[in-house]
């Protein structure tokens, strides 16, 4: 084979792995997003949970009990052992029967601590009903005693759904005073070993609508949410925002099948298992139809 008759078998041979390798990437990030699945039917959902969290190895899984009614707010628990779920049970940081309620537990990215809310009154007045953001330090053996994370953080509005990224800042929920957007997201950043007054993360994020329940990645280099935005698929949809170049970016829809024309809620993302946990809920007459989903997430799907 002639030297010019060799390099043009080998430039056919290279054009043919890169137009291989083009259709193979356009199909993998162009491919339909799977269909969510419903999360341990009946042992855990149930029709009355939401808020789903999982630790780090995989091996502790906490909820919130809601029984459909929301009239008691109970975070469950269950371990899993030998690749199966264990049976729930009240954590022993929770309300087992009802003196106040529980909500919203989130693992931080190291799994040695959890964050919830919580309308206790323990430390604060008597007539208080908001919810205050309080943590546990995962022991070898169950849980330390609930700490209050102090008043930087928490007011007398409400604040909930706290999601801490490595750096240790904390996103969270608060009710605005001025209840214009009814609710929206704030950070507060950890710096030279105190957290900072909250500050609202501001446009695009929020909005006139009504934005909550920020789940903030490790890197803290995105962020899902829900809002009430009227172009959603249903009450409250799911959006994400690529932070770049230290600025969040326009939300976007995460689209069907993950959103539907029912309440998308509680996201989390498992960043071993590669899967976003999250709620959906059906409003019925007397009680809400409340699960916990899981669907396979590439968070390259989305970026700007």
């Amino acid at each position: 084979m002639s030297a010019l008759l060799y390099s043009s078998h080998l430039k056919l041979l290279f054009m043919k792995y890169f137009l291989f390798l083009a259709t193979f990437l356009a199909s993998f990030y162009g491919q339909a997003q799977s269909e969510p699945t419903l999360f341990e039917p009946e042992r855990i959902s149930n029709g009355g949970v939401f808020g789903l969290t999982i630790s780090p190895d995989s091996k502790i899984a906490l909820w919130v009990s809601s029984n459909g009614k929301r009239d008691t707010l109970k975070i469950m628990e269950s371990h899993k052992i030998k690749g199966q779920w264990s049976s729930p049970t009240v954590a022993s940081f929770s309300s087992a029967q009802g003196q106040w309620k529980d909500i919203d537990p989130m693992f931080s990215p190291d799994g040695k601590t959890v964050f919830f809310q919580s309308t206790r009154t323990t430390g604060r007045a008597a007539h208080r009903t908001d919810f205050d953001i309080w943590a546990v330090t995962r022991l070898k053996r169950g849980w330390s005693e609930p700490y209050h994370l102090g008043n930087f953080i928490n007011g007398e509005e409400s604040e909930s759904y706290a999601s801490m990224a490595k750096n240790r800042n904390i996103y969270f929920m608060k009710e605005n005073e001025d209840k214009i957007g009814k609710s929206d997201i704030y950070v507060s950043e950890y710096k030279n070993g105190v957290y900072q007054t909250p500050k609202n993360v501001g446009l695009p994020i929020n909005t006139s609508a009504r934005e909550s329940n920020p789940f903030v990645s490790p890197d803290e280099d995105y962020l899902i949410y829900f809002s009430s935005d009227s172009t959603g698929y249903g009450e409250v949809d799911l959006f994400i925002s690529i932070k770049k170049e230290g600025k969040w970016t326009n939300p976007k829809n995460l689209g069907q099948p993950i959103n539907s024309s029912m309440a998308e809620f509680c996201p989390f993302v498992h960043q071993k298992e590669k899967k976003l946990y999250f709620s959906r809920q059906q409003k019925q007459p007397n009680k809400l139809k409340e699960d916990i989903y899981s669907v396979d997430f590439d968070v390259r799907k989305y970026l700007p």
